[in-house]
């Protein structure tokens, strides 16, 4: 039974099942990366995860989606805190779309030859446990490294890869929120995981602080027709020690992430 710790409050699995609710009360399509490359035309909000660590909390977010009706795409890091076989297995059996999160420039040390030879070893490994179509870089803040810079020499589609969304979304025309930095306007310090178009969205007044933010936009009928949502959910959860930990880690974190980015 999911515990009734602070309902109200934000990063918790009960908001964000509140939160899906309410896009499918609203009759939002919610499609995996892989699919909205199928139809790319089409109003819809594109659902990602990032699982950079705590494997089950995106194993929980998976059983969440199912139960509601609705798949989306999860992105595994090459690293024992986010690669977990039995949960890779299980999140694609629920019928979500799983992909390779890499970040062979960083563990290459920018040694591009190098990277290329992991990021093949790691996804053919990842396709040995499920169909893998997409992928989307790992932007780590405290590497000098850019791992989709491994694209200056090599091209990921040679390898039957059909999809990057830094590389094959258009965010002239598709909406970008993520919660780095555990909430939705954390790209004001994040130093990867951002796009040049977030200042026109500002000027437009397209700023979100918390979900709830989203869901009152949502239920106004201003949220744009068509968006990616990326989600980490190590950052969600419904108990009170974990949830506080979180905050607390993260906080210290963006403060680093600031000085990072100021020093960019």
């Amino acid at each position: 039974m999911r515990s009734n710790f602070n309902s109200g409050k934000d990063f918790t699995q009960s908001k964000y099942e509140n939160l899906m609710e309410n896009i499918l009360f609203r009759k939002i399509s919610i499609q995996t990366f892989k699919d909205f490359l199928k139809s790319p035309n089409l109003s819809c909000l594109i659902l990602r995860h990032d699982v950079d660590l705590l494997p089950q909390n995106s194993l929980e977010f998976a059983k969440i989606e199912a139960k509601i009706g609705v798949l989306g795409t999860y992105y595994f890091r090459a690293v024992p805190e986010s690669w977990d076989n039995k949960t890779i297995i299980e999140i694609a059996s629920l019928g979500h779309e799983v992909g390779y999160h890499y970040e062979t420039m960083d563990t290459a040390k920018g040694d591009i030859d190098l990277a290329w030879d992991q990021f093949r070893y790691h996804l053919d490994k990842l396709r040995k446990l499920t169909d893998v179509k997409t992928i989307c870089m790992h932007g780590s803040p405290r590497s000098k490294y850019d791992n989709k810079t491994l694209w200056d020499k090599y091209d990921y589609k040679t390898l039957g890869i059909i999809g990057e969304p830094y590389f094959d979304i258009d965010f002239n025309k598709v909406f970008y929120l993520t919660d780095t930095g555990r909430r939705w306007d954390g790209w004001k310090t994040s130093v990867r995981d951002k796009v040049p178009q977030q200042i026109d969205w500002v000027h437009q007044e397209l700023v979100f602080h918390s979900t709830q933010d989203i869901i009152a936009s949502i239920k106004a009928d201003k949220f744009p027709n068509k968006v990616m949502m990326t989600f980490h959910p190590q950052r969600w959860h419904d108990k009170k020690i974990p949830w506080l930990k979180e905050l607390i880690g993260q906080s210290l974190k963006n403060q680093i992430k600031k000085f990072l980015f100021v020093e960019r």
